[in-house]
């Protein structure tokens, strides 16, 4: 009689994902910091892995940390056991990527962008509305931009579709967190609009770099004023504690989403501002939401508590002057490019132990509190 093996648990595969989600976090912001120009200790051997992260900055960002950090969020959300596969394929793929296997690392990514397709499938199929089918949208935005990479790793195609993957998901989670307010007529059908230009100028990417990065850039800037304009955050800034903490990292986003659809177009007309146009978006834009959401989506996923406080905004404050430093005081002088990669590292950093420490606040308040009632 054979012995029946038990399909993997999603409590024993956990630790592995984040232990991967870690190590693509780790090497994409060393990777970023080589590119910038930061001088790095023996530590980071520039022929080693260090020198490979440089090479897939992007990648180890965009799919290996974001990917699986979004495929895990979908997991939890779906309850399915097999939609750990996506999040599991994106944390192995950056892995490869580190020790020089792009090739087997872009099968994985594309796998995981399969996988994680197929959930988006599923979630519409549970639930049809406009935030559920824009979800989808942004899988396929992943799917296409891992197809062009494994085609053509060192071809930059891939970006624009990599970044509309994150851009889609913020939005779809705007609309769904404001589906119930009353809108303008046609606020809906212009979102759609200005995303299926960012689409065409994705695709066009492929044929004509300055007319589709022309596209690409100004559906960047229409959709910040968009979501400047449209958003719930508007109104929630006015209020206290947790919600206008989390409107004032969305609207500060939004600014940032604005200077990467101006960037970006300039770039395509040759303007120096490629490292605008990318860390506005990556960092100014979708860091920005990842610090306002995290509050909120963290402790539904890890099941932990957060105690919320005013020293949340330090982290938020950092970021933002950092990146001042890095593209303002930074595009024409390297020596400050390089400072304020090193600053935006220190943000990150200063967050993580910011989400660390609500946690262990949490814990000692209630602690203390059920001392007290004893």
């Amino acid at each position: 009689m054979r012995t029946r093996v038990a399909p993997a648990r999603p409590r024993t595969l956990a630790p592995l994902v984040l232990i991967l989600v870690a190590l693509a976090l780790v090497s994409g912001i060393t990777g970023g910091l080589v590119r910038a120009g930061v001088p790095l200790p023996s530590l980071f051997p520039l022929s080693g892995w260090a020198g490979h992260a440089a090479v897939a900055h992007a990648g180890l960002m965009i799919c290996g940390f974001m990917g699986t950090v979004i495929g895990v969020e979908r997991a939890v959300a779906v309850k399915l056991r097999a939609a750990w596969l996506a999040p599991l394929a994106s944390g192995v793929g950056a892995l490869c990527l580190l020790v020089n296997k792009t090739d087997v690392g872009a099968v994985l990514w594309l796998a995981a962008a399969v996988f994680f397709t197929a959930v988006n499938v599923v979630v519409v199929h549970r639930q049809r509305a406009a935030h559920t089918l824009l979800l989808l949208g942004g899988a396929l935005a992943w799917l296409i931009g891992c197809v062009l990479f494994l085609r053509r790793p060192g071809d930059a195609a891939s970006l624009p579709w990599w970044f509309a993957f994150l851009v889609m998901t913020i939005a779809a989670e705007r609309l769904e967190m404001t589906r119930l307010m009353r809108r303008r007529p046609g606020a809906n059908a212009s979102l759609w609009l200005l995303l299926g230009l960012m689409t065409l100028g994705a695709a066009l990417t492929s044929f004509s770099v300055r007319v589709g990065g022309v596209l690409y850039g100004l559906s960047l800037l229409l959709l910040a004023l968009w979501l400047g304009v449209f958003d719930i955050a508007r109104r929630t800034v006015f209020a206290h504690g947790l919600a206008r903490y989390m409107a004032v990292c969305l609207l500060g986003g939004y600014a940032w989403l604005a200077v990467a659809g101006w960037a970006w177009t300039g770039t395509t007309l040759g303007l120096p501002l490629r490292d605008m146009a990318l860390h506005a978006l990556g960092l100014g834009f979708i860091v920005s939401m990842m610090l306002g959401h995290a509050p909120v989506i963290l402790p539904a996923i890890a099941r932990i508590k957060i105690e919320f406080g005013k020293f949340f905004y330090l982290p938020l404050v950092a970021l933002h002057l950092s990146l001042i430093v890095r593209l303002v005081w930074g595009l024409d002088d390297p020596h400050w490019r390089a400072t304020g990669a090193l600053l935006n590292t220190g943000a990150m950093a200063l967050f993580a132990a910011t989400m660390l420490g609500g946690a262990v606040l949490w814990r000692v308040r209630h602690a203390r509190a059920g001392n007290d009632g004893e």
